[in-house]
């Protein structure tokens, strides 16, 4: 079996975290109901990814996979392949806990069902807080991340941070809090470099953890009329043949250059493999500025349908999407959905 060597970024508190690790969010299907089909096949493709050198899995109380990502650890670990310390797993506070006591019962709820007595990352999902009913409970974030210091403090996480975060929010975050936050996890990419926000977070050591890191350019991924880069275009497609790699090598590659850790997602084998296979070859400078000029603002992921909550951190669309899916306010958790 081909393996693969990730290297690793080392987070503000001494901890490192691989640069390159499996994201486990199956997505929402045209209903707005989550693929719960694709668990088997997820629970295949975790066990292959850690098979082949993988040791970064990032999943959240909202994916319904943690159970099924605990097992798999567990089995990997029992096999003897890694060790519990050789892995570096994420898990996200969807938002309902944003009460400073919910945050921990959130995350002890996390680690029963991952079956685990720590996480290495725990995120603040976003900022907004939201209850089950649709209600938007205007629960300022400073409150949350008050709780996720206190679940730091308690161990039941090596590491603290947020996610969706934009600039201002960082920036009020990091004057307010006791802990920096490790990581904030957004979505970087071609179209969406985020340039200046990036700069920021990692001007306080704030580790950018790019989730949707191929954008726009993978078929099914991008609503139509997206910009390229697409799959074929031109331009990465030289720059992939001048290095003998592809053109998602190369998305990925760019990323991890710009000292930004990334979680692509994938259920096929091959795939999984080739997303990791990014770290013996090089983007010279002309690579990179030609990758820059794609760099057009366009965010892939718009929830809409949240954009007139408090601390929604994107810009606001014409015509949003109407009425939050209740796939994202209520739900059970495992494979089979019978899990609180």
């Amino acid at each position: 079996m081909a393996k693969v060597n990730i290297p690793t970024f080392k987070l503000n508190n001494g901890l490192e975290i691989p640069a390159l690790g499996y994201g486990t969010w199956l997505g929402l299907d045209e209903k707005a109901e989550l693929k719960m089909q694709d668990a088997p096949k997820l629970v295949e493709a975790v066990a292959y990814a850690i098979d082949v050198g993988y040791r970064h899995i990032d999943t959240a109380h909202l994916y319904r996979v943690e159970p099924e990502i605990g097992h798999v650890v567990k089995q990997k670990i029992a096999e003897g392949v890694v060790r519990r310390e050789d892995m570096f797993i994420t898990t996200k506070v969807w938002q309902h806990y944003h009460r400073e006591a919910d945050v921990e019962k959130s995350v002890r709820a996390s680690l029963k069902r991952l079956d685990m007595e720590y996480v290495d990352l725990v995120l603040m999902h976003w900022p907004m807080s939201i209850s089950q009913d649709g209600v938007d409970e205007k629960i300022d974030y400073l409150e949350t991340y008050r709780g996720l210091e206190a679940v730091l403090e308690k161990g039941l996480a090596k590491a603290i941070g947020v996610s969706n975060f934009n600039l201002e929010q960082m920036k009020r975050l990091v004057a307010n809090c006791r802990v920096v936050p490790a990581a904030n996890q957004i979505e970087v990419n071609l179209n969406l470099g985020q340039r200046e926000l990036v700069d920021y977070c990692q001007s306080e050591g704030v580790m950018v953890v790019a989730f949707m890191p191929f954008g726009s350019m993978v078929a099914g991924q991008a609503a139509p009329g997206s910009p390229e880069p697409k799959i074929d275009n031109p331009t990465v497609v030289a720059i992939a043949k001048k290095h003998g790699k592809t053109v998602t090598q190369v998305a990925l590659r760019n990323l991890y250059q710009r000292g930004i850790a990334s979680i692509p997602k994938s259920l096929m084998k091959y795939r999984i493999l080739e997303n990791a296979s990014i770290f013996d070859f090089e983007l010279d400078e002309a690579d990179v500025a030609k990758l820059a000029q794609f760099d057009n603002g366009y965010r892939t992921n718009v929830p809409s349908f949240w954009q007139e909550y408090s601390n929604y951190p994107f810009e606001k669309v014409a015509d949003p999407m109407r009425g939050i899916p209740l796939s994202l306010r209520e739900w059970k958790n495992g494979a089979n959905q019978d899990i609180d």
